[in-house]
């Protein structure tokens, strides 16, 4: 009898550890094949640095990657707690395309619903993005920005991975930003979304794995 393929693991990437905590500790249910959350570090060079180390290792070979984690909303209307599933990421050394952005808005809208979910392209910053440079950033056609997504994304494509998405978490707006009364609560309905999302992340990395017909 001939051995069934072991399907291609998830690596999913978060930079912080209030990130990890939430992705760890929350609702792990839904189908999939082997999965593993890894905490990066802050900044895009940390994130580069750990995820081509982590595709090296021969157990994470053929590997789909999703970056996950908190983002600064760039879109009028943003609140915390929305949902950005990148179409694309983007920084200074390149874009890459997402696999899978549609499968992903769908099966967050069913594991979260009535949550609004925003799709467009991703932009990296190797800084907390405020003001002015958020508008600007806006210009660019993007919808949202972080530290790590792009790099991660760069970093797996050039390490040869072929399944690559990002989906952020908006802990921060144009009417809610960091420094302003209301982060607390922004940040808690933020993190309650994180802890709710690895379902959808699962669903997605199984749906990618059918034979397609």
């Amino acid at each position: 009898m001939s051995k069934q393929p072991v399907p291609a693991p998830l690596l999913v990437a978060c930079a912080l550890g209030i990130e990890h905590l939430a992705l760890r500790t929350g609702d792990r249910g839904g189908a999939g094949g082997p999965y593993t959350v890894v905490r990066t570090g802050m900044g895009p060079r940390a994130a580069e640095r750990s995820i081509t180390g982590r595709l090296a290792v021969p157990a994470l070979a053929g590997a789909a990657v999703l970056a996950t984690g908190f983002c600064a909303g760039l879109a009028p209307g943003m609140h915390p707690g929305d949902l950005v599933v990148a179409e694309e990421t983007r920084d200074p050394r390149g874009t890459v395309p997402c696999t899978g952005s549609g499968l992903l808005v769908r099966e967050l809208t069913r594991v979260l619903p009535g949550r609004t979910v925003h799709t467009g392209p991703l932009t990296g910053s190797d800084h907390v993005v405020r003001g002015a440079e958020r508008a600007g950033l806006r210009a660019t056609g993007a919808i949202a920005v972080d530290m790590e997504s792009a790099a991660t994304l760069l970093a797996a494509v050039r390490a040869g991975v072929r399944t690559a998405a990002a989906v952020r978490v908006v802990v921060d707006a144009p009417e809610h930003e960091l420094v302003r009364i209301g982060t607390v609560r922004g940040g808690i309905s933020a993190f309650r979304v994180l802890r709710s999302v690895l379902p959808a992340f699962l669903e997605w990395h199984r749906s990618l794995l059918l034979p397609r017909r």
